[in-house]
């Protein structure tokens, strides 16, 4: 018993003083993390206290931490105890990725050395080897959790490094690291204040800890002694404690055989209710598949079986009669239901269902055979049906309705689309025979109705060569008034004239017999636009409804055989078979354009012959074609831009705007080529009333026309035509001063212009305006030269003296000039003399004037306007210098009126 109580004594002491180390590690840990990593947001983990190896012993701490914030930062951190104070200061750190190697020197043998490699390496001493193993323990821990880079660790223990855990339980060992590191604890109060009590009472508690704990051990003896004579004093109770454990042991004993027999009957038990579970599970199982197999029969009845009246119906229904139609209709429905029923997984392969889905094939090729055949009859017989056409009765000019025809065939419209679902090849076949047929229809029927039109527009042309013979084009223009330039028409042997106005035939010349013919013209080309354009909607309207092709969707086209193709006049000509091949298109629109286009092949060959028919007839017709041409193709555009109608209405106002131009660039020509008699006076030219002629026409056809535009760009280019020829004619005039010949024909020019207020050539209005002032004011200065001939030369003379710097008041002292030779040219001009003179001035500006324009009297009163502005000029003259002269001319301002006005009114 002795010898227990000392080794027991000796452990008791050993565990105290261990307490009593880390109670102080923990006191120094606690003050360190208190007081220098909290402030700079750090968590201190690990902890040794060290010294360099080799040197003085100089105490320091090496710490582990890791900063608080995101990203982590590890650190090593060298923390000293301050010299003159109880208090600790950072010394160095190092950041944990920049170690390289920890060496520990001994890994069997308890050394406290060890190495760390930084940028160099740091040798320690450790305060103890569990410190030191502790350190290195939370540095491998440290790099595990939060850097996880290649560091070596020498020398040191595999269970230290945990080298023993799985790799699938790393996450799991690296997430418990941090409690691991958090094991430390701070001290509560009440243990602070016990260890604070205990040191007070002795006095060397701080000052020598080694007596302190030799003072502890003794006493920690004395209490271990009592503790074991009071456990020797309780020996008796500790057997009689025993004898009852070993009584409780046999009744445990007791006890766990009586369960295990309870457990063999609960096992019996459980034995009987698998087997009724089972069984039960067996019963759900096959309720299940029996449920199961009527919904699948159920299923497969509801959504395959097709009555018998359906299968009447697809084989010998009426397809003639609303009500068997109805009937069809009906029943294709039902079949295409049935064929497109989703089967379920494993229905296909099943007897039955193979059964009904082959008498539905069937049903489906019986029923859209005899649909094909039918609706190819009625296709064949319209196609061969003569009792449209237009031969037989030509008193109106209208094209057959078809719209019973498209009634009655709309009826069959579902059954269209039925067949497009289901037999894509007879529906395309069946689209290949309507458009074949149908183009022969119409192509007869087109042909009967333009040619209607074509003789009736002839009939005016025959009605005017009866009456007025044919009339050759002279090819040259003179100076009479006439309308507009006479247009040639070329006929089969020879040509014949006609006036240049369509409407509005009040403000021309041409005859009543023109009129009515242009007018006629009018009536015929609008009547054939307006019977053509709904009879092309109609058709249209009708394919997109009976083939069903209002879906924009990418499909084959049911026209296998193109059989149009773009010539180079821009008209659609026929193929051979052979050449013919599949298109393919983008949506239905493209299918129901190349449908139309092959039906109506030849509305734009007959639509182009006529118009080059009306062209023939005037040129000027191109002017009403184009408004109206552009009136339909805009209207057609607004309905469907991409249609058939608005396409060849639109290729066939390409060539009406062709015309148009040919007329505007032949009015041209015939300006340029102009000739001008040398003997007669030339008055207002033939291509200017031509002009104003053109204009009236064209802004009565014109007028909130959608084309304006393009007579705006011919309004240019025949005005500047204009004014180049007439400077032309007026350069080349020999009978007519060049003056008067731009004077009348610009002022003709500026009243056309002013009165049509046409607004693309107000530029072109001032033009004229300038052009006809300037050439009145140059005409009249040039004319008055004349009657004052000398008297003009002397004082221009006098004018030339003064230029040259000779001071007015000394040119009466120059011999030229004196107040003799000024005498002298004054008496040769009495008033009776200037009167004479102004009398054959008058004579002859109504020589070189023409009567239409009725520019006498303007020209009179501006000639009077620069006579007395010249007098006036004369006497401002003689009065600088010949200042005192007394000299006056021999007729006063008011004689000059006297003479201006007696001279007008005896003309």
């Amino acid at each position: 018993m002795t010898l227990l109580h000392v080794l027991f004594c000796m452990n008791i002491v050993y565990l105290f003083l261990n307490c009593i180390a880390v109670s102080t590690m923990t006191a120094i840990k606690h003050a360190l993390q208190r007081d220098i990593f909290t402030p700079n947001d750090e968590r201190l983990l690990g902890i040794v206290n060290v010294c360099k190896a080799g040197k003085k012993k100089k105490n320091c701490f090496l710490c582990a931490t890791v900063t608080t914030e995101k990203p982590v930062q590890v650190k090593v951190v060298k923390v000293k105890k301050s010299d003159k104070g109880d208090f600790y200061k950072r010394q160095q750190t190092w950041e944990l990725r920049d170690l390289t190697e920890v060496d520990a020197k001994d890994a069997s043998k308890e050394n406290p050395e060890f190495d760390l490699h930084f940028e160099k390496v740091y040798k320690w001493v450790a305060s103890s080897t569990a410190e030191k193993n502790s350190f290195i323990s939370c540095i491998w821990k440290l790099n595990q959790r939060y850097l996880r880079k290649k560091l070596e660790f020498v020398n040191v223990s595999s269970q230290l490094l945990e080298e023993s855990v799985p790799s699938g339980e790393s996450q799991s060992v690296a997430g418990g690291d941090e409690d691991a590191l958090d094991d430390y604890q701070e001290l509560s109060a009440r243990e602070e204040q016990d260890i604070e009590g205990m040191m007070v009472s002795c006095e060397y508690a701080i000052s020598n800890a080694e007596a302190f704990a030799e003072k502890l051990s003794k006493e920690l003896q004395v209490l271990d002694g009592a503790n074991i004579q009071s456990i020797m004093a309780s020996e008796k109770q500790v057997n009689i404690l025993m004898q009852l454990l070993d009584e409780a042991l046999s009744e445990v004993d007791t006890i766990e055989g009586k369960l295990s027999s309870y457990e063999e009957m609960l096992q019996s038990v459980k034995e009987q209710m698998d087997q009724i579970s089972q069984s039960n599970l067996l019963i759900q199982i096959s309720n299940t598949n029996n449920s199961k197999l009527l919904d699948e029969i159920q299923f497969l009845v509801n959504n395959l079986d097709l009555s018998k009246g359906h299968i009447r119906a697809l084989q010998e229904g009426d397809l003639m009669s609303p009500k068997g139609i109805e009937a069809c209709i009906n029943a294709s429905e039902a079949l295409l239901q049935c064929m497109n029923v989703a089967l379920r997984p494993g229905h296909d392969k099943l007897l039955a269902v193979k059964q009904q889905q082959l008498l539905f094939a069937e049903l489906r090729d019986t029923f859209a055979r005899r649909l094909t055949n039918h609706l190819n009859n009625v296709f064949v017989h319209q196609g061969h049906d003569q009792s449209s056409t237009l031969s037989q009765n030509t008193a109106e000019l209208t094209l057959p309705k078809h719209s019973p025809l498209h009634r009655d065939l709309l009826r069959y419209a579902k059954l269209m689309e039925w067949l497009k679902n289901t037999h894509r090849e007879k529906y395309e076949g069946l689209s290949r025979t309507y458009v074949d047929y149908m183009s022969r229809l119409y192509e007869r029927e087109i042909k009967d109705f333009f040619e209607v039109a074509k003789t009736k527009m002839a009939g005016t042309t025959k009605e005017a060569k009866g009456k007025f013979g044919l009339h050759g084009s002279s090819g040259k223009l003179t100076g009479s008034t006439s309308s507009l330039n006479k247009l040639t028409v070329q006929t089969s042997n020879s040509r014949r004239s006609q006036s240049s106005s369509l409407l509005d035939m009040g403000n021309m010349s041409a005859s009543d017999l023109d009129v009515a013919d242009r007018t006629k013209f009018d009536k015929i080309f609008e009547q054939v636009l307006s019977e053509l354009e709904p009879l092309c909607l109609a058709e249209q309207d009708f394919i997109s409804k009976f083939f069903k092709l209002q879906q924009h969707q990418t499909v084959s086209p049911p026209l296998a055989q193109p059989e149009a193709e773009e010539s180079d006049g821009g008209i659609p000509s026929r193929q051979p078979p052979q050449t013919e091949h599949r298109q393919s298109f983008s949506s239905e629109k493209d299918l129901v354009r190349l449908m139309m286009n092959k039906i109506f092949q030849s509305i734009e060959t007959e639509l182009n012959s006529l118009i080059a028919l009306g062209d023939k007839i005037d040129s000027f017709n191109s002017l009403y074609m184009l408004v109206k041409m552009s009136h339909h193709v805009w209207t057609a555009e607004n309905v469907d831009p991409a249609s058939f109608l608005s396409t060849t209405l639109g290729n066939v106002l390409v060539t009406v705007k062709r015309n148009f131009d040919k007329c505007i660039s032949g009015q041209i020509r015939q300006m340029e080529e102009v000739k001008i008699s040398k003997k007669s006076k030339v008055g207002i030219l033939a291509f200017v009333v031509g002009f104003e002629d053109f204009a009236e026409l064209a802004e009565t056809i014109f007028r909130n026309a959608e084309r304006r535009g393009d007579l705006d760009k011919a309004y240019v280019k025949l005005i500047r035509a204009v004014f180049v020829n007439v400077e032309k004619v007026a350069s080349e005039s020999q009978k007519t001063p060049r003056d008067v010949v731009m004077m009348e024909n610009f002022h003709h020019i500026f009243s056309t212009l002013s009165r049509l207020k046409i607004s693309c050539l107000d530029t072109e209005r001032r033009e004229a305006k300038h052009k006809y002032t300037d050439h009145l004011q140059s005409y009249v200065i040039n004319s008055l030269g004349q009657p004052l001939e000398k008297l003009n030369h002397f004082f221009e003379g006098v004018e030339a003296r003064v230029a040259q710097g000779v001071r007015e008041e000394e040119v009466s002292y120059q011999l030229a000039f004196n107040k003799q030779e000024l005498r002298k040219v004054i008496k040769e001009y009495p008033g009776k003399e200037v009167k004479k003179g102004l009398d054959n001035l008058y004579k002859k500006v109504d020589k070189h004037l023409c009567e239409e324009e009725s520019l006498l009297q303007v020209v009179w009163h501006s000639m009077q306007d620069e006579f007395i502005r010249q007098y006036k000029h004369f006497e401002d003259l003689i009065g600088r210098c010949y200042p005192g002269s007394s000299i006056t001319m021999e007729f006063t301002i008011q004689d000059m009126l006297e003479y201006f006005s007696s001279i007008a009114q005896s003309h």
